[in-house]
């Protein structure tokens, strides 16, 4: 993580639990209902729905409201891999290379070797 100033991780790390937000709303949604009773899915519409009326004006018409959280996750993706890195200068060559997915998959990493002993 060294090898990124603290203001790009910043930045990178909001937009990922924005976009991995919206992603799981999606993901949620395909089960259940937005107004559900499961905690899980209240935090999802609560913390998404002022992104969601945000990002209104670009999501099209057409789009059913299950597909508008992963409407603008893609944007919020499209912005990590291609924007963020032309302005701030630094590459990414894959979704490891963004430093929030990047440290995840490092303490996914660990977590393996103490459960295998390597």
């Amino acid at each position: 993580m060294s090898e990124y100033p603290i203001w790009i991780i910043i930045i990178d790390y909001l937009m990922g639990a924005i976009m991995w937000t919206l992603i799981g709303r999606f993901g949620m949604s395909i089960f259940l209902q937005d107004n559900s009773d499961f905690f899980f899915m209240r935090v999802f519409v609560k913390f998404t729905q002022p992104i969601l009326n945000l990002c209104a004006p670009i999501t099209p018409g057409f789009l059913i409201e299950r597909l508008k959280p992963l409407y603008i996750a893609w944007f919020f993706f499209m912005i990590r891999f291609y924007i963020f890195p032309l302005l701030l200068g630094y590459s990414v060559m894959g979704v490891l290379s963004f430093p929030l997915e990047s440290e995840i998959a490092n303490i996914i990493y660990d977590i393996g070797k103490i459960f295998t002993g390597r």
